[in-house]
């Protein structure tokens, strides 16, 4: 039996909804001109340039407009937001494009004579705004975001057609680029999920296939702690042993604190760990203590790659791996139900294990290795040690790839409360053909892949 085709666009634009409600998007420039002309002359904020990915729907109803909306990037900083959403900085910074804001919904009715238009006519373009933004410009968003003045509008509609008000603006407005002047009317702020289960996929380790094209490099100055976090690793680092000359500029309590931030923000390499630190601002440089360039007032000097890699290759890795371990733990509070084993070599001067968040990528514990397999600071005897140092695992699962799938470690998970779920692989025929004879005339707990080798399944 084939399968069904999506409807094309301009299919998509000819089906009638509930109430005979027609919605499309404006691309001919003469619409566009009396779209923005209407806005002007009814909305009481008038129309809105496009800036960035910008989107012009109407409703239509037997021909005749009931409905303007426009759809534009999402505010670059909300408090309420990132704490609905559940985002750190860093991928709040990289995934924001996946988020859009309704910057205007005009309706083009008299108001109380059709008291569900509004509901209904706002609903139709949710629905069809992930195909819409995805047609014109390459991914789905997960969420969209409004405000609403409380002292003017109730936000009734919103409430109706499955918005949540999940807090407000600081009542500031744009003045002059990165300045902000108060305006003393902060706005209610709504939120809406446009795909199920958004946040959890916002929050997660890895991003859907429709929204991978909206990631974007964390710009500069995207740190993976907020500042008190900040001062507080700062401070465990702050008496470490400096393994360089009595006359180093850069002191080695800032060095270290900017090469475990660079780690928790995913850096591989020394040459990452230094464009980490160039792209600090002013602020998060004096907030570090990094030394003042001579001849200036305010210009916070950075550690440089060779800095970085002095102190690399003379520092004591176990010892800085227990510190930021130690301040992890600190720090972690309740771990998360699901964690992440997973191991990262850095050129051939330090590798680290870390137990992360599954969802956040957020690290919770780390250790020091220097290879994959076969010493005893291999990945995997790291990866046991690390377990083995948790204080509890108890309603936690464990998930690792291939390499971690060994009698040693899941013993060490469970005897600390926890459940495990390992990659196996062709490595361990044996172990493989045991799991699926296991799974065999069963549901599996991922679907079955072609026999041979290089198949992989997961048992727990």
């Amino acid at each position: 039996m084939k399968r069904a085709q999506k409807p094309s666009k301009q299919i998509r634009q000819k089906i009638i909804q509930p109430g005979g409600l027609v919605i499309r998007c404006l691309t001919d420039p003469a619409e566009i001109t009396a779209f923005d002309e209407r806005l002007d002359g009814e909305h009481y904020l008038g129309s809105t340039p496009p800036v960035g990915d910008f989107l012009r729907q109407i409703v239509e109803r037997d021909g005749q407009p009931v409905a303007l909306l426009v759809w534009g990037a999402a505010a670059l900083k909300l408090k309420d937001r990132e704490s609905w959403i559940g985002w750190s900085v860093s991928q709040r910074g990289e995934r924001l494009k996946l988020v859009v804001q309704n910057r205007r919904f005009l309706l083009l009715h008299d108001k109380g004579k059709e008291p569900n238009l509004a509901s209904q006519t706002l609903a139709l373009a949710c629905r069809e705004l992930p195909v819409h933004w995805r047609e014109h410009f390459g991914y789905a968003p997960l969420l969209a975001e409004t405000f609403t003045d409380p002292e003017s509008f109730e936000g009734t509609c919103y409430k109706a057609s499955g918005w949540e008000a999940v807090g407000q603006s600081q009542g500031h407005s744009r003045h002059r680029a990165d300045y902000y002047v108060p305006n003393q009317r902060p706005k209610r702020l709504w939120m809406k999920e446009l795909a199920p289960k958004a946040r959890e996929k916002l929050r997660a380790l890895r991003l859907g296939e429709l929204s991978l094209p909206a990631l974007v490099p964390a710009p500069g100055g995207m740190l993976p702690l907020p500042a008190l976090a900040r001062r507080s690793l700062l401070e465990a680092f702050r008496h470490a042993p400096d393994p360089r000359g009595p006359n180093s500029r850069f002191r080695i309590g800032p060095v270290l604190t900017l090469v475990a931030m660079a780690l928790l923000a995913g850096a591989r390499d020394v040459a990452q760990i230094a464009r980490f630190a160039t792209r600090l601002k002013p602020q998060q440089r004096a907030g570090l203590s990094l030394p003042i360039r001579k001849g200036t007032r305010r210009f916070y000097e950075v550690p440089t790659y060779s800095v970085f890699y002095q102190v690399l290759i003379r520092m004591d890795p176990e010892a800085f791996a227990r510190t930021l371990n130690d301040w992890l733990v600190g720090q972690a509070g309740t771990l998360p139900a699901a964690l992440c084993l997973d191991g990262k070599m850095i050129r051939e001067l330090i590798g680290t294990v870390t137990l992360a968040d599954a969802e956040s990528g957020s690290p919770v514990a780390v250790a020091i290795m220097d290879q994959k397999e076969g010493t005893e600071r291999s990945e995997q005897s790291a990866a046991r040690a690390l377990i083995e140092s948790m204080p509890s695992l108890e309603g936690q699962t464990v998930t690792a790839d291939p390499l971690h799938c060994q009698r040693e470690l899941a013993r060490a998970i469970v005897e600390k409360g926890g459940e495990y779920l390992a990659q196996i692989k062709g490595n361990q025929p044996g172990l493989l053909k045991h799991a699926r004879a296991l799974c065999d005339g069963r549901d599996p707990l991922l679907s079955k892949t072609n026999s041979g080798t290089d198949a992989s399944t997961s048992a727990a």
